[in-house]
């Protein structure tokens, strides 16, 4: 089976700091990948090189694009870049607000994701966003509710909506159930495991809470300092860690 996405020795410095360095994993359709570590371990800047919004100093980021095969993002123009970005990628960002467009309704953040990809029927848009708000519980008298009406994980959910409507192929999150109560979270997460099955999609997760890559992700990795320290099968990471990193992390001796 030919990688959705491919990374081969990635690194991102700030002068002489590592921001993250000879990074190297291969990505398959249906697959979900969680990074984890502590603040600092260079997990948001490896995430963001990877969603184009961080370039990269080395390396290459692969994709298996629909015509031409795998090609390195990194290259791309910025319109190839910005046209990914509203089709076959999407971006989950940890507070709503970054995601969204607080000053429209909830219908018109769906709408809005349609419309990039060409749909220009308003009746098939708004019957599309209102069941998609449906499928992310949302009722749909909120559909012309602005989100700055909706909670924090109602915004979340709506964040979600909006970036799967159009059916990606990848999924970058970013801490997707942070800053959230306890119990919102669950909601969540039961949430997007329904969806990413459901949807057979790809997925990267950075996330700080061991709970969620256990319950979403198929593979692990645990990045350290900028370097990935170890790499596994979710279950197998989390129960048998091997690197002495990761046993601090599962035995939650470290503030991650």
């Amino acid at each position: 089976m030919t990688p959705l996405f491919q990374v081969k020795s990635l690194g991102k410095y700030y002068g002489s700091r590592i921001g993250c360095e000879d990074v190297s994993f291969d990505l398959y359709p249906g697959e979900v990948m969680g990074i984890v570590g502590e603040s600092g371990s260079g997990k948001s800047t490896l995430l963001n090189c990877l969603a184009g919004h961080l370039e990269p100093d080395t390396g290459e980021v692969l994709f298996d694009t629909r015509v031409g095969g795998l090609r390195d993002t990194v290259t791309m123009s910025e319109p190839e870049r910005r046209m990914l970005g509203r089709t076959d990628w999407a971006f989950v960002y940890q507070h709503a607000r970054d995601g969204l467009r607080m000053g429209v309704s909830a219908g018109g953040n769906v709408g809005e994701r349609l419309m990039a990809v060409g749909a220009r029927h308003y009746g098939d848009i708004r019957a599309q966003a209102i069941d998609w708000l449906g499928r992310v519980e949302i009722a749909e008298d909120r559909v012309d509710d602005r989100p700055s009406a909706f909670s924090g994980g109602m915004q979340q959910r709506l964040q979600i909506a909006r970036n799967l409507v159009t059916g990606p192929r990848l999924v970058f999150m970013d801490e997707p159930t942070g800053g959230l109560d306890v119990s919102v979270q669950a909601r969540l997460l039961d949430l997007l495991r329904g969806l990413v099955r459901e949807m057979g999609l790809s997925a990267i997760i950075v996330t700080h809470d061991l709970a969620v890559v256990r319950l979403l992700a198929d593979r692990l990795m645990v990045m350290k300092d900028g370097h990935v320290v170890e790499t596994g099968l979710t279950d197998q990471v989390l129960d048998d860690p091997q690197h002495g990193y990761t046993q601090l992390l599962v035995s939650s001796v470290l503030q991650v």
